[in-house]
């Protein structure tokens, strides 16, 4: 089968890097990464990156969009964002490839958190909503947004002074009971059949920005499979979903939000084996899916990494072996990395070393004996800038005499192990 084209909007969000890291590897797919602000981090891990989309909001998107799916041919376009969500399941039939995603219906519901809890009411437990601040009899209570995301826009109130402040800020603001135990994300997948394929469960242990970056598996799960199963038969859902829910005072599960789409720290359970945006893509390519989870236990924890963009250009690349290449006895398999994608872009490795022993055995004993085009073995006091060709070269090494030194005689960039991780090319 030829591969599909698939364009993520927007890329650089939470959501568009975890579509990334879980479609990117797959053999039966090409990623395309688009977005419509210059600054993402998009743009450092889409190997084929399209800049300058219009916002959804724009007149123009549409017909834009269109370009752009006739241009690179793409087969699925994959949203990233709510709002992005809602207006293709909206304007689905104006798209000229598929739309990775739930009914227009269940999108609109789910955009709006009073939507949400009127639409669920009587069927799962849902937050108290106070329609005035009048209405408020005990505090604290929780001020969101009708329509956001994360955690942009909310207050913890604890008195009707702090309330009467953020209302007159924003009086569109939802006033609602306070939930203060702990908090649980189900991700969830229907395939096109409406069968719930999975429901797995994992607690948010910490969040940032409203972003879980601290996660562990529940398997006690039957009471949030059941809930799972009365949102399924109430709304039409597509592929990938979540919903979340938070313990009241009365240690009751009551419903946060519901959101057909894919969730930033999804990746948690593609370590357990089941990759959600993958199987949306295989249910909509017709294929009947089967879920198989490993079953040991997981926590995930996650900080932001690094991305870096450089002009250097080279074609050499000197690397020093101990203390570099080898530390404390084992292979530095960041600095493997890097070896290998000198390999795959066609890069000339030269090992240079003072090793004491024979090389070549030290090469065999750590299975490195076959990685390089030239080993320069130097037995002697003299320096390393005296072997190195200067022209379209690099150098890595742990010492900084021997940085400092090459870096002065032969103006060419050096690298500690340190720095190796700006070497490192993240895109595909």
């Amino acid at each position: 089968m030829d591969k599909k084209n698939i364009l993520v909007f927007p890329c650089g969000s939470e959501i568009g890097l975890e579509i990334h890291r879980a479609l990117g590897f797959n053999k039966m797919l090409k990623l395309y990464g688009g977005s419509s602000v210059d600054s993402n981090h998009g743009k450092y891990v889409f190997e084929n990156y399209i800049d300058n989309i219009p916002q959804v909001e724009h007149p123009d998107f549409i017909e834009q969009i269109n370009l752009i799916i006739t241009k690179y041919k793409i087969d699925f376009i994959f949203p990233a964002h709510d709002s992005v969500v809602l207006f293709l399941s909206e304007n689905r039939h104006l798209i000229n490839c598929t739309v990775v995603g739930s009914d227009y219906e269940t999108c609109d519901i789910s955009r709006s958190k009073g939507k949400t809890y009127e639409f669920m009411k009587g069927e799962i437990l849902t937050p108290k909503v106070y329609f005035s601040k009048e209405d408020v009899s005990e505090f604290p209570v929780f001020l969101k947004p009708d329509v956001g995301q994360g955690s942009k826009g909310t207050y913890l109130v604890h008195n009707m002074d702090e309330l009467e402040f953020y209302l007159k800020k924003d009086s569109s603001l939802l006033i609602l009971e306070y939930l203060p135990g702990k908090e649980f994300t189900i991700d969830c997948f229907t395939d096109r059949h409406g069968e719930l394929k999975f429901v797995g469960v994992r607690e948010r242990t910490r969040v940032s920005n409203g972003i879980s970056v601290n996660t562990v598996q529940i398997k006690e799960d039957e009471k949030f499979k059941r809930i799972a199963s009365i949102i399924n038969s109430s709304m039409v859902f597509k592929g990938v979903w979540f919903f979340q829910l938070k313990l009241n005072i009365n240690n009751e599960l009551s419903l946060l939000e519901i959101a057909p789409r894919v969730a930033g720290t999804m990746g948690f359970f593609r370590n357990l084996g089941v990759n959600l945006p993958l199987l949306s893509i295989y249910d909509l390519l017709g294929y009947e899916v089967e879920i198989n989870m490993n079953q040991y236990s997981l926590e995930m924890d996650r900080a932001l990494v690094s991305s870096f963009s450089s002009n250097l250009s080279y074609k050499n690349v000197y690397i020093d072996f101990d203390d570099t290449l080898i530390c404390d006895g084992k292979v530095n398999i960041i600095l493997m990395s890097f070896v290998y994608q000198c390999l795959n872009e066609g890069k000339r490795l030269i090992l240079i070393t003072r090793h004491k022993d024979d090389i070549n055995t030290s090469l065999k004993k750590y299975r490195l004996h076959n990685l390089f085009d030239e080993v320069i073995h130097i037995t002697d006091k003299t320096l390393k800038s005296a072997f190195i060709d200067p022209v379209n070269s690099i150098l890595i090494d742990d010492s900084f005499a021997e940085r400092n030194d090459i870096a002065s005689q032969l103006g060419i960039a050096t690298f500690d192990l340190d720095s190796i991780e700006s070497l490192i090319n993240l895109r595909r």
